[in-house]
């Protein structure tokens, strides 16, 4: 079940009064810092006290003081000074989102400019890709880099976290990965350098699941470093095979251990790389069966029918497809 089906039952089941106090001080402030926060219910506040104190015609009920037109006054100026602070606060919280809005914007466009564009042909072989961030910025990357000898580096990688901060992260493993590959051109070498990297030079808490996979064009023989992450699947024929994982997550641990396997995607097989946000979108409880029907069929349509199970109701992840289909055995 999804965080937020569990938050609507919640919400759902809370009483009416709790519902609109939790509406009051909370909803609308949750995201200000704290000190805006609490200024703001202390407008708020301080208004309530002064529409209590007009029907009770006392600022200290049950003594009736002051009396006569003065407490009206002192009333108003009490409800005009909360509505201040209050709207204050939150004229500084609308500058501040409205900042950090054209910020994530211009994020959002570099990391565009970061993620393959028009991606190289390869000769019998047709690649497809999709991506789809949950906010301005995603913590997902991918990336199909050409090698020399005829082959060909297909990495994808899924940051913990969402926003900014993994969207960083997520640019630090582009740049590791376009400047080791052409040097590295072992996937094993690839993840281990980035593991080192990322575990010295990041937060603790801060890591990434990832795949390197280069296949050899001629042969279609892949070898592969599955770092933690959804196994990708090599498909075909009838047949299915999950690339299982071969290490833990990069950046974990200082001198991880991984290994690198082979697999090999036969004429008219595919090899389906993606993140997590696909498997959690589906809305069907056996997801796994799902995807299984989905990648069955012609392989012209498979990237269509793996987009339609993604349910915006259930999606509350980044997500990324890459497809590599195999149309012929080269020459």
């Amino acid at each position: 079940m999804s965080f937020r089906t569990q938050r609507a039952r919640l919400d759902t089941s809370a009483g009416p009064v709790r519902r609109a106090v939790q509406y009051a001080f909370y909803d609308w402030t949750r995201e200000m810092p704290r000190s805006k926060r609490l200024l703001t219910w202390a407008g708020i506040l301080l208004q309530g006290y002064a529409i209590y104190a007009g029907f009770s015609r006392s600022l200290i009920w049950p003594v009736i003081w002051p009396e006569g037109p003065s407490l009206y006054f002192i009333a108003l100026l009490l409800y005009l000074a909360g509505n201040g602070v209050m709207n204050s606060m939150l004229t500084s919280e609308f500058v501040r989102k409205t900042q950090l809005e054209s910020d994530q914007i211009a994020a959002r466009q570099i990391q565009q400019t970061l993620q393959p564009g028009k991606l190289e042909e390869l000769p019998a072989y047709d690649i497809d890709t999709f991506y789809k961030p949950f906010r301005e910025v995603g913590g997902d990357y991918f990336d199909v880099i050409g090698l020399p000898g005829s082959r060909t580096l297909f990495a994808v990688a899924d940051v913990s976290g969402k926003g900014m901060p993994a969207a960083l992260l997520a640019a630090n493993i582009q740049a590791l990965v376009r400047s080791i590959a052409h040097v590295e051109r072992d996937p094993l070498a690839l993840a281990r350098q980035i593991n080192e990297h990322l575990s010295r030079y990041t937060p603790s808490d801060r890591f990434a699941t990832a795949v390197f996979v280069v296949l050899s064009r001629e042969s279609g023989e892949l070898t592969y470093v599955n770092a933690r992450h959804n196994s990708p699947i090599v498909f075909g024929s009838g047949s299915v095979n999950f690339l299982e994982a071969t290490g833990v997550p990069l950046g974990l641990f200082n001198g991880a251990k991984y290994d690198s396997r082979t697999a090999v995607v036969r004429p008219g097989g595919a090899l389906l790389l993606f993140t997590d946000g696909l498997t959690d979108s589906i809305s069907e409880e056996n997801g796994d069966a799902s995807l299984r029907s989905a990648l069955a069929g012609d392989p012209a349509t498979t990237m269509s029918r793996l987009k339609s199970l993604v349910d915006p109701k259930f999606n509350e992840d980044d997500v990324t497809i890459l497809l590599v289909h195999r149309t012929e055995a080269t020459a």
